[in-house]
């Protein structure tokens, strides 16, 4: 009975999704069992956005050549950027590129977020910031790694614990028991965007290994708590980067380290997604052959692993792409799961903004991106419908039942 009336729920509320969010025209995929291990009631929807700061679109001005000046207007994107949230009914949301915290907080305020900013080092003014929905979490702890004290450039990157507030206890023994679970429940939400400069996979892979340190050890420390990474990595699906992250090891020597990112091939075929017979396939990245091995300095090596003495590289945290999670249309898909393009501009159409969450988290349902067809279509980003020169990726995550 109790089977029976899960699944009648989830047919139900699959087809309201479904009519939601072709609305947005996406496409919302689910797998049935996972009805019969999360709670609805503690679900997430986690968004990651890299907005487009403003001093950055001024002074880019050659990377819009094709964009209506009036949509790269700072108060005409913001209330796009506004929309949007509130279209996902967002829970948590991690912001890159902010250089306006207080208009954005302001505005966010008004839909019951509270948030939080940490500003890069350096001449640069944008950063980053973590908003979450007052009523559904209360913030227990903050911390933040400011990368250039390891020598890692200006970049920074932000960890917040995040508590889910008490819900109202219902009637219904199943929410009653749910309720109950949220009384303790903690996240730990990061936030990163990493250098840019393809050539320099040292140091992202330092700022990488450096957050996951960090989330690694306060997950610890809080308890094991679940852990979400949202962020604009600036490294593409088929990367080494990606390979790390995912597999949890990488042996650097394998790798030449201007190409570690996988932005290099792309952006000298000012793309990284190519057509052919309607089928989008993304370039991949090939690690060297065990006879081929690319030799790195000591101080490469110090920025990357840690160590002048260290090539293989290891992080604690058990991660999985919420993309990767639920299966999705070739159209906007790439090999690996991921996207085919989160950011489109002339200079560059390609994926390099990913959430990545620890196990203890299941994926329900994720936001698609835009076909490439359609990104082309709007001759480039930000347009007369989105507010940044990247799209939003959304994501709703389930807590496993204990």
């Amino acid at each position: 009975m109790g089977l029976h009336f899960a699944r009648s729920f989830w047919m139900q509320r699959r087809v309201f999704l479904t009519r939601f969010f072709n609305h947005l025209n996406c496409v919302c995929i689910c797998p049935d069992f996972a009805i019969i291990f999360i709670s609805w009631i503690d679900n997430v929807v986690f968004v990651s956005y890299n907005i487009l700061g403003v001093e950055n679109a001024m002074k880019h001005q050659d990377l819009y050549t094709e964009v209506q000046p009036r949509f790269l207007k700072w108060r005409r994107r913001k209330k796009l950027i506004r929309k949007e949230l509130n279209v996902y009914d967002a829970s948590i949301v991690c912001f890159q590129e902010v250089d306006r915290f207080d208009d954005l907080a302001d505005l966010l305020k008004k839909d019951g977020f509270g948030g939080v900013y940490k500003a890069r080092t350096g001449e640069a003014n944008d950063g980053c910031a973590i908003f979450w929905k007052d009523d559904r979490f209360t913030l227990v702890h903050q911390d933040n790694i400011e990368f250039k004290t390891s020598g890692l450039r200006d970049n920074v990157a932000q960890l917040c614990v995040l508590k889910m507030k008490q819900r109202v206890m219902s009637d219904s023994p199943a929410q009653s028991s749910a309720s109950l679970l949220d009384q303790n429940q903690l996240l730990l939400v990061a936030n990163i965007h990493v250098l840019f400069n393809p050539n320099r996979g040292d140091v992202k892979l330092g700022q990488i290994r450096l957050l996951l340190e960090k989330a690694h050890q306060l997950s610890e420390i809080w308890g094991k708590i679940p852990v979400i990474i949202g962020g604009d990595l600036n490294s593409m699906p088929q990367s080494a980067i990606y390979q790390f992250l995912a597999s949890s090891e990488l042996d650097i020597r394998l790798y030449d380290r201007r190409k570690i990112s996988g932005q290099i091939d792309c952006l000298s075929a000012n793309s990284c997604v190519k057509h052919q017979n309607r089928n989008s396939l993304s370039i991949k990245q090939k690690p060297a052959s065990r006879q081929c091995v690319y030799r790195w300095n000591d101080d490469d090596l110090r920025l990357a692993t840690g160590s002048a003495k260290v090539t293989h590289l290891q992080h604690h945290l058990d991660l999985c792409s919420a993309y990767f999670g639920i299966p999705g249309s070739c159209r906007t898909r790439d090999d690996c799961g991921e996207p085919l393009a989160t950011s489109y501009h002339s200079r560059f159409m390609g994926t390099v903004d990913y959430i990545w969450h620890t196990k203890e988290l299941v994926p329900v349902r994720v936001l698609e991106t835009l076909p490439i067809d359609a990104l082309k279509r709007t001759g480039g980003l930000p347009s007369k419908k989105w507010g940044s020169d990247h799209l939003a990726l959304v994501c709703e995550l389930a807590f496993w039942d204990r």
